[in-house]
């Protein structure tokens, strides 16, 4: 079994409960306001908001598009009208408080970083991901964060990677592995940055793209086996 000594993480939905976060956010948000909120609702804005930020990984809209459209699309459906922006601007602050973790996540770092270098690639919006990151128990265990918006480029693109491999001190491409949730966006970007992928599949999703990992887990635990313990972090 190879061994890694840089481990490249994606956050929403592989390290942080994103769903949860989301969730919890939108309900605070809209009691704030004074709308009902129920699950239909929180069911119906990732209806709207999923497929935007799949465009976005594909390079056809801006994250300022997306959390304008989301909502603005979302409003309509359930006959509510209030100001999107302000709207979008309290739920992206909620949103970055949830700092609620996956299964195994803190355990898993821990181990990682007691050896290897961890670093989070993410696509998420920075003031919600740099709030939730640095606010999280995980942050002790992360040497560096690095989001697309202040990157310039997103997952997949081969120049959102080469920026990452810009600020990470003596780094040797095959001893990187790459471990998220998503095959467009994590394991697509590894494969067109040249360096092995790891898909965390913990819902048991079918792989029906050309996109193939390097392995496949459904447990944070399984990543154990790729820790090279010769390589201990001091």
């Amino acid at each position: 079994m190879k061994r890694y000594d840089i481990f490249l993480l994606d956050a929403d939905n592989t390290l942080f409960d994103f769903n949860m976060a989301e969730s919890n956010a939108l309900e605070i948000v809209f009691q704030h306001y004074g709308f009902s909120y129920n699950n239909d609702i929180c069911l119906k804005y990732r209806e709207i908001n999923n497929p935007l930020w799949e465009e976005f990984a594909k390079g056809n809209i801006t994250k300022d598009e997306i959390q304008t459209l989301r909502f603005t699309t979302l409003f309509k459906e359930i006959g509510v009208k209030y100001n999107v922006k302000d709207f979008n601007n309290m739920y992206l602050i909620e949103l970055g408080k949830g700092s609620f973790l996956i299964d195994g996540a803190l355990e898993i770092c821990k181990e990682i970083s007691a050896y290897n270098k961890i670093y989070i690639v993410t696509n998420g919006i920075m003031i919600t991901q740099k709030t939730r990151i640095e606010h999280s128990v995980l942050r002790h265990y992360i040497s560096d964060f690095f989001v697309s918006e202040t990157v310039g480029y997103q997952k997949p693109n081969p120049l959102y990677f080469d920026y990452v491999f810009l600020h990470i001190p003596q780094i040797e491409k095959d001893k990187i592995i790459l471990v998220g949730d998503s095959i467009t966006a994590d394991i697509a970007g590894g494969n067109n940055a040249g360096i092995d992928t790891c898909w965390f599949n913990n819902t048991g999703n079918i792989n029906n793209t050309e996109i193939i990992p390097t392995y496949e887990i459904k447990r944070l635990n399984e990543l154990k086996k790729f820790i090279n313990k010769e390589k201990k972090m001091e």
